[in-house]
């Protein structure tokens, strides 16, 4: 079996990116999540090891400077990070999903120029806002920050490989399996999953 695709999974935050990803995990029992480092609180309802690996920003700095991080960067004043080996060892698994920002993007694809990239839109900046104050998790300070970051973000969309437009959740879904669907048929990674089979047919 050949080794998975890297998948690098982008949007706003409000875009919908994570309950999309949890749904397509869902319909997708063959697709693994990457669980990425972080220095921010915990919410209510995460899970360390989860959710992701909650650290103190004393422990990310030493791992920085360690060079076990894929990509990093810092966001609204926290740390992000993707552990390098746990990537390499989870692709030997299957395919795998990276959500992160364009700014970790920028990084994964200088390392992994074979990762196929998606970007996540909102239809209107109007639909943008009303996700962000109806997750009723953050203060109006954090929301006004967020909502001003989401234009310097979206600008980044021309980067990716695919493009998603979330405006029905169900329609954005279906999208986002279409691409998994596809890649898992290209020539290379089917024709050796297929390569009994091909021989077979080739010999008949």
């Amino acid at each position: 079996m050949p080794p998975g695709t890297l998948y690098i999974l982008s949007a706003p935050s409000g875009a919908g990116k994570t309950s999309l990803l949890k749904a397509l995990r869902e319909r997708d029992g063959r697709l693994q999540v990457s669980v990425s480092h972080t220095t921010r609180p915990m919410r209510p309802g995460e899970q360390d090891g989860v959710h992701y690996h909650f650290v103190t920003p004393e422990q990310f700095l030493h791992m920085v400077g360690a060079g076990e991080f894929l990509e990093h960067a810092e966001v609204f004043g926290n740390y992000y990070g993707t552990a390098e080996a746990s990537v390499r060892g989870q692709l030997e698994q299957g395919d795998l999903v990276l959500e992160i920002d364009w700014q970790g993007a920028q990084q994964v694809r200088s390392r992994f120029p074979e990762a196929v990239s998606i970007f996540i839109l909102p239809p209107s900046p109007e639909a943008l806002r009303q996700r962000l104050d109806a997750r009723g998790q953050d203060s109006e300070e954090v929301i006004r920050k967020r909502t001003a970051e989401a234009v310097n973000e979206m600008s980044h969309y021309a980067e990716f490989d695919y493009l998603v437009i979330n405006d029905d959740f169900a329609t954005a879904l279906d999208d986002l399996a279409s691409i998994l669907r596809a890649q898992r048929l290209r020539m290379g990674p089917q024709s050796q999953r297929q390569a009994e089979r091909i021989s077979e047919l080739l010999s008949a």
